[in-house]
Formats: C-alpha cells, structure tokens, sequence
C-alpha cells in the first residue's frame, strides 16, 4: 500500500497504471490522465482532482471524503461499490460509468451528467443536483428529501417510489416527468397543480 501527501501534479499522464489500495490525502491532480488506471479500494481525503481523465478506469471499492472532482471525466469508469462522503463533483460527466452499488452521503452534484445512472434505492438526502442531467435515470424507491434539485432535468426517469418531501424544485419541469408512486410534500403538490394550469388560490 503506498501513500501521498500534500502532493501535486499537473498533466501528468497515470494512464493504465496500477495504483490499486492507495492512500492519497491533500493531493492536488489538475489535467491528469487516469485512462484505464486501476484505482481499485482507493482512499482520497482532502484531495482535488481538476480537470481529470478517468475515462474506463476501475475505483471499485474506493473510498472518497471530501475531495473534490470536478469537471472530470468518468466516460466508461467502473464505481462498483464505491463510496463518495461530502465530496465536491461539480461538472463532471460520468456517461456509460457503471454506478452500482454506489454511496453517496452529502456533496455538491450540480452540473454533473448522470444520464441512465442506476441509483435505485439510493440514500441522496440533502445533496446538491443543480442543473443536474439525470435523465432516464433509475431512481426507483431514491430518497431525494431535502435535495436541491433547482433545474435538474429529469426527463424519462424512473421514479416510482421515489421521495421528494421537502426537497428544492426550482426551474422544475413537472410535465417533464412521471410522478406516479411518488411522495411530494403538500408545497410541491401546488407547484405540480400550476405546471398544469391550475389556479391555486
């Protein structure tokens, strides 16, 4: 097991290397390449990782507490069971990611694309999602309270099930989406009675 700390690189290319069972704390990684890197039961703490290519990487099991990725890309990257806590993943784009099994407790989401993401049943209370792109994504049975979602864009997505008490819906397109089985709080229930035309005195 190796460790870092307080390290930096910029452009640095880590692409195909095996860095499985790391601990990496107060790194900073700014345009690095991670393409096909096996960072399997990583830990990050502290870290930042701008700009970053993690495109068909293997983070199975890593463990992630308040680093931040952002504007990263993720294309084709398997999070198997991975776990990101307070973490900062503002802009980055996981398109054909596998994200099964993941864990995601608090953070800012905003502007990351989540297209067909697979979180049902997930825990996502009170994270920040604005302007998230979680189309036909599976959040069947997703407990979403408290959760920021001002501009998301939640066409085709499964929610049956899903909770949305007390969650922020600002810019939210009602019509856009399904809301059969899901739990809305008296609030929002207004707001869907309007994006419909309704007058609600």
């Amino acid at each position: 097991m190796y460790q870092y700390i307080d390290e930096e690189y910029v452009k640095v290319d880590f692409g195909q290397a095996d860095l499985k069972e790391g601990e990496l704390k107060g790194c900073t990684f700014h345009q690095c390449s991670f393409r096909g890197a096996a960072l399997d039961e990583v830990w990050t703490t502290g870290c930042r990782f701008i700009e970053c290519d993690f495109g068909g990487a293997t983070l199975n099991a890593s463990v992630h507490a308040r680093s931040a990725f952002t504007n990263c890309r993720f294309a084709g990257a398997n999070l198997f069971v991975s776990k990101f806590e307070d973490c900062k993943m503002t802009g980055s784009d996981f398109s054909g990611a596998s994200l099964d099994g993941i864990t995601i407790q608090g953070g800012d989401w905003s502007y990351t694309n989540l297209r067909h993401a697979n979180l049902v049943k997930q825990q996502l209370r009170g994270i920040r999602f604005v302007e998230a792109d979680l189309s036909e994504c599976n959040l069947q049975k997703a407990d979403l309270r408290e959760a920021d979602l001002s501009g998301v864009r939640l066409a085709k997505a499964a929610l049956n099930g899903a909770d949305l008490r007390g969650a922020k819906l600002d810019r939210f397109d009602f019509r856009s989406i399904d809301l059969t089985g899901v739990r809305i709080d008296l609030e929002q229930a207004v707001g869907v009675a309007r994006a419909y035309g309704a007058k609600v005195d």
